[in-house]
């Protein structure tokens, strides 16, 4: 019996939990460190790209199915400047083969979860993780604690550990080390408010107000997701006064023009609910996709931190997700039944078929970042956007994807 454990139950390790749930001879589950019913994702969305979208078509149709029927289609992508003055409107089907969607983040986590609920322990600590001792069952060890019993427990014979803990990855920093963050000098908001206006606001759009950018879209159930941006000094602090309502008011407000009815309802909204926002810097790190010894294996956010411009972050981990699953899928059934499965050669054919293509769409992220940066011109910058050399390379992100 093969054993693999999955640190957090997110979008890349519940994906793998449920394409292997099935496979003869694999034990596979999830360790979770929220309650099943937590809900502090409930106050964010997402848009996921339509290279995801295709890439679980071609590996776990019935994935793509359950997402597509609980979201809206992402079909294109506008810019204006917050007067209106519009720059760009992009039909994602010149580019893709297939919509994107939009969803809550809450909604996603329990699609995903709910197939697999008796493979997750919730509200489970991990301890340590470790490579087995001389008296212990290997090759890795996990020491785990229950947030809400304090019960402990070891959990040992893990032939795999994959890594889908996020950006600030426990499984990354304890086997290869705590990443350096590269800053890129701007600060990001996300918040996600109960009301729309209707078709004046509905699938994805940005507004520049010079560098400062908002973006917006409806998700399911009648709620906006909103998200601002402006630069920062690299590296520095979010200011405690670009925090405040009348501070935001006045990044998004053209200077001798109103802003467009879409660009007010999102700063009106982004006023009334400045204390429920969510602030991060842009950030990235040095990909990273396993460990010397080919049993610890990482995945989405964990591996590969990347700025959220094109909204690869999520994407780029299903893709990561589907390729894992068929690779071993294919890695194990292949496995003699009197033979060990070599994992060390499926964990490096994962990295092999994911490094350029991530390395692709981390670098197209962050250099469509351009018009975010301070001292940007947007309108010059969309302009380059509208161009064959952009539109390209959007084409390769979308279609150019793995497939089953």
């Amino acid at each position: 019996m093969t054993r693999i454990a999955i640190v957090g139950a997110g979008v890349s390790g519940a994906i793998v939990a449920q394409g292997l749930q099935d496979l003869p001879g694999v034990e596979v589950f999830c360790v979770e460190r929220v309650a099943v019913d937590d809900h502090s994702q409930a106050g964010t969305g997402l848009n996921v790209g339509p290279n995801a979208l295709k890439a679980l078509g071609a590996f776990l149709p019935d994935i793509h199915d359950t997402v597509v029927a609980n979201s809206l289609p992402w079909r294109h992508w506008r810019i204006s400047l917050t007067d209106g003055t519009e720059l760009m409107d992009l039909p994602l089907d010149r580019v893709a083969d297939n919509p994107g969607i939009r969803i809550r983040w809450s909604e996603l986590y329990a699609l995903l979860r709910r197939p697999i609920l008796d493979r997750i322990l919730f509200d489970t600590e991990v301890d340590a993780m470790r490579h087995a001792g001389p008296d212990e069952r290997g090759p890795l060890v996990l020491d785990l604690t229950n947030r809400r019993t304090g019960e402990t427990r070891v959990l040992d014979g893990i032939d795999l550990l994959i890594g889908g803990d996020g950006r600030y990855s426990r499984v990354r920093e304890t086997f290869l080390g705590r990443p350096e963050p590269i800053h890129v000098g701007v600060c990001i908001f996300r918040l996600l408010v109960e009301t729309n206006l209707g078709p004046a606001l509905d699938d994805y759009e940005q507004w520049f107000n010079g560098p400062n950018r908002l973006l917006a879209f409806q998700v399911p159930g009648g709620a906006t997701y909103i998200a601002g941006s402006f630069p920062i000094p690299p590296g520095g602090e979010i200011p405690d006064d670009h925090k405040r309502p009348e501070t935001l008011r006045r990044l998004y407000t053209p200077e001798g023009r109103e802003p467009s009815p879409a660009c007010r309802f999102m700063i009106d909204q982004i006023s009334a609910n400045a204390g429920q926002i969510h602030w991060a810097r842009l950030q990235e790190t040095a990909a990273e996709y396993r460990d010397e010894s080919g049993h610890v294996l990482l995945l989405g956010d964990a591996a590969h931190p990347m700025v959220p411009t094109l909204g690869q972050g999520a994407t780029q981990a299903i893709e990561d997700a589907c390729v894992t699953v068929g690779m071993l899928r294919r890695h194990l059934s292949e496995t003699r039944p009197e033979s060990p499965p070599d994992i060390r050669a499926a964990v490096l054919a994962i990295e092999a078929a994911r490094r350029d293509r991530v390395a692709f769409a981390a670098g197209f992220s962050r250099d469509a970042t351009d018009t975010m940066l301070a001292g940007a011109d947007p309108v010059a910058g969309t302009l380059k956007k509208t161009g064959p050399d952009f539109l390209d390379r959007l084409r390769r992100l979308y279609r150019d994807v793995p497939n089953g």
